[in-house]
């Protein structure tokens, strides 16, 4: 019973504790004895709270018997992200200056989870600050893809994709400014939303108007993806970019009959180079939106400035953060960065005003040519990744298909690309290759989430529902 507990729905597990037929103690204890036997091997979950967990899940049994109003998310474990504060929790963001941090607070995505009656049981790993596609930091060292030891879980939401695929949680939740909810996703068999800016308001932050990062869910299915995004998505009156539209949006039924839907296939993948797995992977899905009555076209919008566009906030972002350490601890402090993070800083330092505005511009400018593609097609896909899962032991991919990547960056541009404009995307589990997951990206228009869980959650049953498939050393 407790391995069924552990890959239950989370929808199906939410309805059996607040029908009485499980408690919340129950599923906890079940998804405490999967953390204790599998994460010594994966490493996804750094920081572990059995204590609170416990009484958390007390607490959500209680309020059951007394038949008062339970959350969305009742009773469900859950590990955060280790770059989100949580108050009372070690949070380390990865990095060795805040090896021992204790918030005394919690960021509003904690608040709105723990308040839809979620029971968390710790942290999940992260790249230093969640720099990079590849999850490893000098604290807990890397996460390895249960698929296969030796290969890596992607990044930045890596510990959080790995705990999902293994049974750990049945939900979890992540963020993303350049695919670190949907990278990971691809490579752990789960699915990772990046919501439409302002659909998750972030909070507390140093800059209401910046919105290429946003926060967001992941978990193994998409209708469980629909429900965490129900609880984590809404308005706030400190937040000045969050929509006013309420996350309970998103706990509608999702099927749509999706005849005569127009879909773009990009399949240059605009211009970017594939691994040829991943290229004929990415061909073999066609059919499954064929198959529900989709109108599917070779198209793809013109990206010309995405690099500029994205980079010039990257690096802007990166260098501000850097220097805000320094003039706090000492210039020693450089010395604990990662090379990539200060690559990002040295890029910002020689930035001026102008160069910022400019990136801004051409970022505007993309916007209004994918909006204006995006006339004519109601969703674009593409791969998520422009690779299979690789070495864990390798910081970057360096070249796909015989082309030289120019940076550690370049090798996820299929998901970064998506980001610079804001649209709603989602990964969602397509194949298996050489017994490594290949996920499936889905774009839609401005702030149409929920046109993207509607076609996701379609296709996801279309292509065979893989995320039924488990990894064998969690099983």
């Amino acid at each position: 019973m407790a391995s069924e507990i552990c890959f239950m729905t989370a929808t199906e597990l939410v309805r059996r504790m607040g029908a009485g037929e499980l408690l919340a103690v129950e599923v906890l204890e079940a998804h405490q004895a999967q953390v204790a036997r599998v994460n010594p091997t994966v490493n996804a979950i750094v920081t572990h709270t059995p204590e609170l967990a416990l009484a958390r899940a007390r607490h959500a049994d209680a309020e059951q018997r007394a038949g008062r109003g339970l959350g969305p998310l009742h009773g469900l474990p859950i590990a955060h992200k280790d770059l989100q504060p949580t108050k009372g929790i070690r949070t380390t963001r990865g990095s060795a200056i805040y090896r021992n941090w204790i918030p005394d607070f919690d960021s509003l995505a904690i608040e709105r989870l723990r308040e839809a009656g979620s029971v968390c049981l710790g942290k999940t790993n992260v790249p230093e600050f969640g720099v990079g596609s590849q999850t490893f930091n000098a604290v807990f060292g890397p996460t390895r893809n249960p698929y296969n030891l030796d290969k890596t879980c992607g990044g930045s939401s890596g510990g959080a994709a790995v705990a999902l695929a293994c049974g750990m949680i049945p939900i979890a939740d992540g963020s993303d400014m350049g695919g670190s909810l949907r990278n990971p996703a691809s490579f752990c068999n789960v699915v990772g939303m990046r919501p439409s800016p302002g659909r998750v308001p972030d909070l507390p932050t140093d800059n209401q108007w910046y919105n290429v990062a946003v926060d967001g869910p992941l978990a193994r299915c998409v209708a469980d993806v629909a429900l965490v995004l129900s609880a984590l998505a809404g308005p706030d009156p400190r937040a000045a970019t969050a929509f006013d539209a309420p996350g309970s949006l998103f706990a509608r039924p999702l099927e749509r009959d999706l005849t005569g839907v127009r879909v773009a296939w990009c399949a240059g993948v605009f211009g970017l180079p594939l691994e040829p797995r991943v290229r004929a992977a990415f061909a073999r899905q066609r059919r499954h939106f064929e198959a529900l009555g989709c109108i599917v076209e070779d198209a793809e919008p013109e990206m010309a400035g995405v690099e500029e566009a994205f980079m010039g906030w990257r690096h802007a972002r990166t260098q501000v953060m850097v220097e805000q350490h320094v003039a706090q601890y000492g210039p020693a402090v450089r010395d604990l960065f990662k090379p990539e993070i200060l690559w990002h800083a040295e890029q910002g330092a020689r930035m001026s005003a102008a160069d910022l505005v400019r990136a801004e511009s051409l970022r505007s400018q993309l916007f209004d040519r994918v909006a204006t593609f995006m006339e004519r097609y109601e969703f674009m896909v593409l791969p998520t990744v422009q690779v299979l899962p690789f070495d864990v032991e390798q910081r970057w991919v360096a070249e796909i298909d015989g082309v030289a990547m120019p940076t550690y960056m370049a090798w996820m541009s299929s998901c970064w690309y998506i980001s610079a404009p804001g649209n709603p995307t989602i990964s969602v589990p397509a194949d298996f290759v050489d017994g490594l997951p290949f996920g499936l990206q889905i774009v839609g228009r401005h702030r149409d989430d929920w046109g993207v869980l509607q076609i996701a959650h379609a296709f996801e049953d279309a292509a065979g529902n893989l995320w039924r498939r488990h990894p064998e050393i969690a099983l």
